[in-house]
């Protein structure tokens, strides 16, 4: 049974002149969700906010308020569905499709510029661009537009992530900007993405999308013009506010259209007006829309342990692309339950997951885990002591070529028969990859003293007791003879490094004290 407003039966019955006929053919039609309206920090339906009042029809009439006069004299006058969605105004049909609910949710000013036009064109004569981003959008957009919708923001803000990144999460730009909404590493962090070894959440799409809309709402704050904020999004605050005080000072107007500023964020809204355009016209520009329904793509569902991405995704029945597209901020093998509790699935394939994993019955949900690097050492140093592969670590780590490893270092690595316990969240929360450039080394022969061992010159020297050790084919935990020749290979910085040291080799390592500050104190971690 479909239950509806009762402000909405509440107007029926005021205005009576319903007949039982009209009745029925309303009880049979979808209703639209009703709309909200500002209180206080929020936004809440409006039969909530009219709660307060028991006058039958109250509510209704505080809305129409903008307008005129709730049942008062005159003839009626025609409004815009513009005026009707600002006014908390129910329009009886729901949306055909999310398209649809997007139009009618359009609150933004029209800009009226050539570059509108420009923009245009240039979409229009790209069909197949625009069905690739719009067929893209259908993941994320109702989400989008039921959380815009939550905070009383303009539906076309929905728009926004086709200028931004064309509806690709994994997008990065040459600023290092990435995600759906391209945040900056720094705004990122300062509204609260993590960014980490493990995730990345500037491209997770609830956390991304909730920071984004944060932000906007923030410049809107303090510049009272969309036009204004979508500049200062694209541009920075503070470079939009220094552009308003300098044409205030030459007596010059301040919109968007007034300021002086560089070429992207010219065009920055334009764009967006020119998107918007085209999706409320589209037959008008030579542009096909996919269908995209009014409800919900995907759901979330909780994870209590680290899980493979590849056996979360066979467990929901879903094709591992599609998961990654759902769940784009995993940028490893493994999910870590302590930083990711949550996954998004296809709203049908919810229940599958959810069945299946119950179910299962294989050896571990997690064939990976993570390791942390205990000294500074190569790629090559790690994989042996990791059992990997160097060209798998490298790949699954990300780790470039001729980088080092530094101390601290938080790798995902193949998980052991006997480790049990997943990864606590103070990892998977700041676990972090530290790297160092690769410094050329020389090999160099030196001669130990008296009480000189492996463990004693590799901390002379600022060296790895291992890497000694393997060097010159001993144990660590080894000794050395008084005036025995111990391979190292130092760092090859300078000549006169090399000639000190060349030296120290010939007197023993009494005199490497003295080598080492004429070196310059060579501290950097040899490398054969």
């Amino acid at each position: 049974m479909k239950i509806y407003p009762l402000f909405l039966l509440a107007s029926l019955w005021l205005g009576g002149c319903a007949t039982v006929s009209d009745h029925q053919r309303l009880m049979q039609a979808d209703v639209a969700p009703p709309p909200t309206v500002s209180q206080g920090a929020g936004a809440v339906p409006l039969a909530t906010a009219q709660s307060g009042d028991a006058r039958p029809g109250a509510g209704m009439a505080q809305a129409s308020s903008a307008y005129g006069p709730a049942g008062g004299s005159g003839p009626l006058s025609a409004i815009s569905a513009q005026q009707a969605a600002s006014a908390g105004i129910v329009q009886l049909s729901a949306p055909a499709d999310l398209w649809e609910r997007i139009r009618r949710g359009y609150a933004m000013p029209t800009l009226e510029s050539s570059l509108v036009t420009e923009r245009e064109q240039w979409y229009s004569a790209r069909p197949d661009y625009i069905e690739r981003m719009t067929e893209r959008s259908r993941k994320y957009l109702f989400h989008i537009v039921e959380e815009l919708e939550r905070r009383n923001m303009p539906s076309e803000l929905a728009l926004l992530p086709f200028i931004e990144s064309a509806f690709n999460p994994q997008a990065v730009s040459s600023a290092k900007a990435a995600g759906m909404w391209q945040f900056m590493p720094a705004t990122g962090k300062h509204f609260e993405l993590k960014q980490n070894a493990f995730r990345d959440d500037r491209r997770d799409v609830l956390a991304s999308t909730r920071a984004a809309l944060d932000y906007l709402q923030k410049l809107y704050g303090m510049f009272g013009d969309w036009h204004l904020a979508l500049a200062a999004y694209n541009w920075g605050e503070g470079s939009v506010g220094r552009a308003i005080a300098k044409n205030r000072k030459a007596g010059l107007g301040t919109t968007y259209l007034d300021l002086s500023m560089p070429a992207e964020t010219r065009l920055y809204v334009p764009k967006l007006q020119a998107v918007k355009n085209i999706l409320s016209q589209p037959e008008s520009f030579n542009t096909r829309l996919p269908l995209i329904e009014n409800h919900p793509f995907f759901q979330s569902v909780a994870i209590t342990r680290d899980l493979d991405v590849a056996l979360a995704a066979r467990l929901a029945e879903v094709p591992l692309d599609d998961f990654k597209a759902l769940n784009p901020s995993a940028n490893k093998p493994v999910l870590l339950a302590a930083g990711t509790p949550q996954i998004l699935l296809p709203w049908d394939n919810a229940a599958v997951f959810e069945k299946n994993m119950s179910g299962f019955s294989g050896a571990r949900l997690a064939t990976w885990t993570v390791w942390i690097a205990p000294t500074t050492m190569t790629v090559v140093q790690a994989a042996q002591q990791t059992g990997m592969a160097e060209s798998e670590l490298r790949g699954i780590n990300h780790v470039p070529p001729k980088m080092l490893i530094k101390a601290g270092s938080s790798l995902v690595v193949p998980r052991g028969v006997k480790v049990e316990n997943d990864v606590t969240s103070h990892v998977a929360d700041n676990g972090q990859l530290g790297l160092a450039p690769e410094i050329l080394t020389r090999r160099t022969v030196v001669k130990a003293g008296k009480a000189d061992t492996v463990a004693s010159l590799a901390k002379h020297y600022k060296l790895t007791a291992q890497s000694v050790a393997e060097w010159n084919k001993i144990s660590a935990t080894s000794s050395f003879q008084k005036g025995q020749q111990v391979v190292l290979y130092l760092p090859f910085k300078a000549k006169s490094a090399g000639t000190a040291l060349a030296k120290a080799s010939r007197k023993g390592s009494g005199s490497t004290q003295l080598a080492k500050r004429k070196a310059g104190k060579s501290t950097k971690l040899a490398r054969r």
